[in-house]
């Protein structure tokens, strides 16, 4: 026995599942250490010793909290649990903004969870701006592959000066790389952190056709394992105070998606991407100058939407080296 113990011992690093491709990992902060209350008086809810905190909406207000630091560049994840049964009208929101410090030229990466009527899912919408290029939407939606408010998931923020990238429990669901035809509309000014929940009747379901209804209230969003992790600025001057990515580490910042990861997304995002703005030629004849039409999406959002998304153009840039259809499970 003693030696079958051994020989396994030797083995176990190989049946386990490499996680050098994975989502990094990185240390969790308590929210005390890391958070403050932004809004919402009594409707914010520590629990658990300040490791989770829940966010209430009811017809008094909504709640928010938002990071003590403010952050040039990193890596920002929290484990999310969304209100369950009629959400329609309710919007949860973690993202990086800078528009208390930059009002007419504001950055912005958004993850925004869009409720539904009983029934239908809920809709997640990833988005970017820089220096305040509001006019040009860069939202994209899709469905998930489980229901978002039975249990906790993990979303993730990777920001660095050259490509930011969404994840969903580890798993890549959008990559934007900075090009030079982008000019200053990628992300570049130092952020802070927010997660918000709100009442978003006037556009969040259908247009707004749909709108809370409060005798669900409260609508409760619930965070926990909370990360932090990049360069802090000063406030005041503008300037890194430190900078945790530049220290040696085992989780280290990646600087592009490895192949499989990419893989993974892009499997994701032929079976649940159901909007994005390159593809929308109701409101761009020309696709904005970073898109890259791929003509697999093309196609996919043609026949899930052909009014939207009809009468496709091939963008002269580069088109992505699609994988083999696979069937999509999470990481």
């Amino acid at each position: 026995m003693a030696l079958f113990s051994f020989f396994f011992l030797l083995l176990l690093p190989l049946l386990l599942p490499c996680s050098s491709s994975s989502a990094p990992k990185f240390p969790i902060v308590s929210f005390d250490e890391g958070y403050s209350h932004l809004f919402g008086d009594g409707n914010l809810v520590l629990l658990n010793d300040g490791k989770s905190v829940r966010l209430h909406l009811d017809e008094r207000t909504g709640a928010g909290f938002v990071s003590q630091d403010i952050y040039l560049h990193g890596f920002f994840s929290a484990s999310i649990k969304l209100p369950a049964d009629y959400t329609a009208g309710v919007v949860v929101a973690f993202y990086m903004s800078n528009g208390d410090m930059f009002e007419k030229n504001h950055d912005e990466i958004d993850f925004e969870f869009l409720g539904n009527i009983r029934g239908k899912e809920w809709r997640v919408q990833t988005n970017i701006y820089g220096n305040g290029s509001t006019n040009v939407g860069r939202e994209e939606r899709y469905g998930l592959w489980f229901d978002p408010a039975e249990d906790f998931h993990h979303y993730s923020i990777l920001w660095t000066d050259s490509r930011i990238i969404f994840y969903v429990d580890e798993v890549p669901i959008r990559e934007v790389q900075r090009t030079a035809s982008m000019g200053g509309e990628f992300p570049s000014k130092p952020m802070t952190l927010y997660a918000t929940i709100w009442d978003g009747s006037s556009w969040a379901t259908n247009g707004g056709k749909y709108k809370v209804n409060y005798k669900y209230a409260p609508y409760i969003a619930e965070f926990s394992e909370f990360v932090l992790h990049g360069c802090t600025v000063d406030p005041i001057e503008q300037v890194f105070s430190k900078c945790d990515l530049t220290r040696s580490s085992k989780a280290t910042i990646p600087n592009n998606l490895p192949a499989a990861k990419r893989t993974k997304m892009e499997s994701f995002r032929r079976k649940h991407m159901t909007y994005s703005y390159c593809y929308d030629h109701l409101r761009y004849k020309i696709p904005p100058v970073e898109c890259i039409i791929d003509p697999q999406e093309a196609e996919q959002l043609r026949k899930f939407d052909p009014v939207t998304f009809g009468r496709g153009r091939r963008h002269r840039g580069r088109h992505h080296r699609r994988s083999s259809q696979t069937e999509f499970t999470s990481a």
